[in-house]
């Protein structure tokens, strides 16, 4: 008879098994191709120019078109899911991501996390576990950080509850504390290639703005990137995972989805450089269309020619009033699916 062991196998962590302080080293590296470029643009419709032409790059000051910053997120991400969310019941929020430099094809990205929080939930059957994820390239160099939080389920129901620690995270990040890639330089920008006439000065703050169109999530189009960014969490592709028996869409699809649809009315806000906070309100499920919208929270000048930064709230919803967003009770409306707060840079 043939002998099993369950030893040699990975069922992810459970609440009890992180303590504040713990480092992780997450498999696998992955060296970037254009496949994962051509993959993004295919999976999205995204149209962001810089991203889209190594000629239009060249004459903004960079050796050539980078990969979009949000597939780069996520290839970071992705790597972090079978050691932070395995067995999470919903991720819960953003902050601190800074995008420190540019990726290009040929890049190796890796990550690392810290878990800097955690505080076990009332019903003690799960907790909440904050980490600060750092994806690093070949050179050791970090591209991005971020700080998430993550409701994860105990294996244990009889583990003690560990002493409750919250990091102090910061709102927003200072505007004198984004990166801008070194060449950068918006001065000689072509605003005919890029699709749109309006610069950092044409946008105010308070401004809203209704992207128009939607997008409808298909269910083999999720899956095919949540393969992509190795996220392998059980929720995305086991439908009993879910009482309901559905698979959860990844939050980054969303989140991608969300952002190309922003290109219709901020088609110049070029470069992700900050994101200083995000929750998924409501969870998304294959057969959604989706809708965005945008609200100028603030703007900022940078030392780069011709740049400017602008922070925005992109809200993605299911439909319903474009600019709702929170009911009187202070909780998010049925109908919201994101509401991420960035900071993006922009010709002026």
């Amino acid at each position: 008879m043939a002998k099993t062991s369950a030893a040699k196998t990975n069922s992810g962590r459970f609440f009890e098994d992180y303590a504040l302080g713990d480092v992780i080293t997450h498999a696998v590296p992955r060296t970037v191709s254009g496949g994962e470029r051509a993959m993004y643009h295919a999976l999205y419709p995204a149209r962001h120019a810089l991203y889209s032409s190594d000629e239009f790059a060249r004459r903004s000051g960079l050796p050539k078109s980078p990969l979009d910053d949000l597939a780069a997120f996520h290839i970071v991400f992705g790597k972090t899911v079978p050691d932070v969310s395995l067995n999470a019941v919903a991720n819960l929020g953003y902050a601190e991501g800074r995008w420190l430099l540019p990726v290009y094809e040929g890049d190796t990205l890796r990550s690392t996390s810290e878990v800097i929080g955690v505080k076990q939930n009332s019903n003690g059957k799960s907790g909440v576990v904050y980490v600060r994820t750092r994806g690093l390239n070949q050179r050791d160099e970090t591209v991005m950080e971020y700080v998430r939080w993550v409701m994860v389920r105990k294996g244990n129901l009889e583990a003690p509850a560990p002493e409750t620690v919250l990091p102090d995270l910061a709102k927003v990040i200072p505007a004198d504390q984004l990166v801008v890639p070194a060449g950068l330089d918006f001065s000689d920008y072509d605003f005919d290639l890029a699709g749109e006439p309006h610069r950092w000065g044409d946008y105010a703050v308070g401004e809203t703005i209704n992207h128009v169109d939607g997008v409808t999530i298909e269910e083999a189009e999720h899956m095919l990137a949540t393969r992509l960014w190795q996220n392998t969490a059980k929720v995305h592709f086991d439908t009993t995972a879910r009482p309901d028996g559905t698979r959860l869409i990844y939050g980054g699809h969303v989140i991608s989805m969300a952002r190309a649809l922003s290109f219709n009315g901020l088609a110049n806000a070029q470069m992700i450089v900050g994101l200083n906070g995000g929750a998924h309100a409501n969870p998304c499920l294959s057969g959604t269309t989706i809708r965005a919208w945008s609200e100028v929270l603030d703007k900022a000048d940078t030392d780069a020619p011709g740049v400017g930064a602008i922070r925005l709230r992109l809200v993605a919803t299911k439909g319903g009033d474009p600019f709702a967003l929170k009911g009187e009770d202070g909780k998010y409306l049925p109908d919201v699916l994101l509401d991420l707060d960035y900071w993006a840079l922009m010709p002026k």
